[in-house]
Formats: C-alpha cells, sequence, structure tokens
C-alpha cells in the first residue's frame, strides 16, 4: 500500500496549521498519520503546535520545502516514508513558498511506488484578494492557480464585500474547481480521499530569493546558550522578515502582559506556544486578528515567531518580552 498524501498550502496566516489540527481530530483511531511541515521563520512554533497531534511529525524549520534542490525536503520525506510507513501524509509549505516544485516532485517517478499523491488543498482568506500586497503577489497567486480544491477559510470575519470579491474570484479564476467556504479550519477530513484534477502545476511566477540558515530537524534543535534561557533567530525572503525566541522549560510569562504585548505588536504575523501560570498559552495573530487558546499542561519550551513585510526593531521587541518573564 502507498501512503496517501496531500499537500496543505496557503499563504501566510490563512490557517493551514488550525486545519491540520482538525484534520487529525478526524483520524481513524487504527491508521498511521505523518506530517511534514516547513516554516518561513527559525523557530518551529507550527511543530510545536502539532507535536502531541497523534500523528508522526517531521520539521524542517527556517527553510523553504520548495527549494528542494536544497535536498531537505526529499530527506524529510524519505524519512517518513521508509523508516515510519504512514498511511496518510499530510504536507504544509511555508505560506511564502511555491507548490510546483513540491508537486513535481511528489508526482515524479521516484514516488510512485511510495505514495500516492491526492488533491491539493489551498487555503484562502478571502479578504486578501481584495488587497493588492496580497492579491499581486507571486507566490498568493500560484498557490491558488495549483490547487485542486479552494478552501475560504475565516468566513465569520468575512463582510458582504469580501463575499463578493470571493465570488467575483471564483467567477473568473476557480476553473470549476471545487471551492468551500469554512470557518477556524473545519475542513471534512473526506477532501484528503479527493483525486487530483491538475496533474500538471504551473512554473513559479517568480524566482525565490531566500536568506536563511541551514535547515534543522527536530523540535530540539535550537540549542539554548549558556544561563541565558533563551535564543533568538532571524530569516528573511521572498519579501518578509521574520524574527523568533525560544524559552527553555522553566521560563513563564505573564499572560495578560504577553497577550498585550502581542495585541499591540506593530507587525502582520504572530504566531507562540508558551508557558503560563495556567499551563500552555498558544497564540496566533494575523493582522488585527487575534486567536488565543490557553491548555492545562504546559509545553516543553516557549516559542514565538514574529513575521513583517519590513524589517523591524527587533531588539525593541526583545526588550518588552523579557521583561514579562516571571521566571
Amino acid at each position: 500500500m502507498t501512503t496517501q498524501t496531500t499537500l496543505v498550502t496557503g499563504f501566510l496566516g490563512s490557517g493551514k496549521t488550525t486545519t491540520l489540527l482538525h484534520l487529525l481530530s478526524q483520524k481513524p483511531s487504527g491508521e498511521k498519520w505523518a506530517i511534514l511541515v516547513n516554516e518561513f521563520g527559525e523557530i518551529g512554533v507550527d511543530g510545536a503546535l502539532l507535536a502531541d497531534s497523534g500523528a508522526t511529525l517531521k520539521e524542517i524549520p527556517g527553510g523553504c520545502l520548495c527549494c528542494v534542490n536544497g535536498l531537505p525536503l526529499q530527506i524529510g520525506l524519505n524519512t517518513l516514508l521508509t523508516r515510519n510507513r504512514p498511511d496518510r501524509l499530510l504536507i504544509e509549505p511555508t505560506g511564502l513558498g511555491h507548490p510546483a516544485q513540491i508537486l513535481a516532485l511528489l508526482a515524479s517517478d521516484t514516488y510512485q511506488n511510495w505514495l500516492t499523491l491526492r488533491a491539493t488543498l489551498c487555503l484562502l482568506d478571502a479578504r486578501q484578494l481584495s488587497q493588492p500586497r496580497y492579491r499581486d503577489n507571486d507566490n498568493f497567486r500560484d498557490q491558488l492557480t495549483a490547487a485542486d480544491i479552494i478552501i475560504a477559510n475565516k468566513q465569520e470575519t468575512y463582510t458582504d464585500a469580501d463575499r463578493e470579491t470571493l465570488a467575483a474570484w471564483r467567477r473568473a479564476s476557480a476553473n470549476d474547481r471545487d471551492l468551500f467556504t469554512v470557518s477556524r479550519g473545519q475542513v471534512p477530513v473526506t477532501l484528503l480521499d479527493r483525486a487530483r484534477t491538475i496533474l500538471r502545476a504551473p512554473a513559479p511566477g517568480a524566482g525565490h530569493a531566500h536568506q536563511h540558515a541551514a535547515p534543522r530537524s527536530g523540535l530540539a534543535a535550537l540549542r539554548l546558550p549558556g544561563n541565558h534561557g533563551w535564543r533568538r533567530a532571524l530569516n528573511q525572503g521572498e519579501g518578509y522578515y521574520a524574527c523568533g525566541w525560544i524559552f527553555d522549560s522553566e521560563t513563564q510569562f505573564d499572560t495578560l502582559g504577553l497577550l498585550e504585548w502581542t495585541r499591540l505588536a506593530p507587525v502582520e504575523r504572530i504566531k507562540g506556544v508558551l508557558r503560563v501560570s495556567e499551563g500552555t498559552l498558544r497564540i496566533n495573530r494575523q493582522g488585527n486578528d487575534l486567536y488565543t487558546e490557553t491548555l492545562p499542561q504546559p509545553p516543553r519550551d516557549s516559542r514565538i515567531e514574529l513575521i513583517h513585510p519590513q524589517a523591524a526593531d527587533w531588539n525593541r521587541f526583545q526588550s518588552t518580552l523579557l521583561k514579562l518573564r516571571l521566571s
């Protein structure tokens, strides 16, 4: 039996990780699932979110899965297929990546006896269709073009104008592809068995321009120096900049102060998994949309990452964040 494989794409903040968590909650008890996840930043927040999801996790932070010549994709993929042999594999590339090269690799003769490539899902926040900085972004457009199924996520936030824009885009660009409108990534698991309709992905609309460190694997890859108990990592490429911090398991944060810091930070994207007195605080902010969740079990460590289309004063953010530590 081959591994049923689905690529889940979508631009920054479209809800890919939330969707994966929802799909994993529908996993049949007798099946083995695996996740291959890539993030734009170096810290690996998505990996922390997915770590206890009941699936085998392979994480490639700080790189781009679509840069297949760099080998991290093949290495991670080969490890999962040969060592873990999952029944189903979900692949989440960075929101700033192009899926064409990944799809070409997955559909190649090399993996013909190992996996069956199913329909590609692309998460879309329809509000971004009316904003030129998203709509005119090559990766944003190319992800939608390469998808077999479009998932218009976060429908609870749409205005009538957003729905009209989505309908107009569908008439002009969907080309008879299925489009589902959902809230909070609540995608039915049956979509994972849909067959591909686009058998050849389009070529990328723009060349990649990355500046990042060599990919690391695993949630413990960032070693904390000395007795500081924390470390910072930077990354940039595709017109975006990222800064993330990882703190040791002993570090605890002030919940209210952390929420206020997250709400007011003048950046486009923030996501984090942090230890607070209540246990674990999960933070997910895209623009003005802020979603939080508190869980009673504390995390193995604390991680938070900021992404923005311009370089920011990371030292200022860091200074305030460090003052929010309680221990």
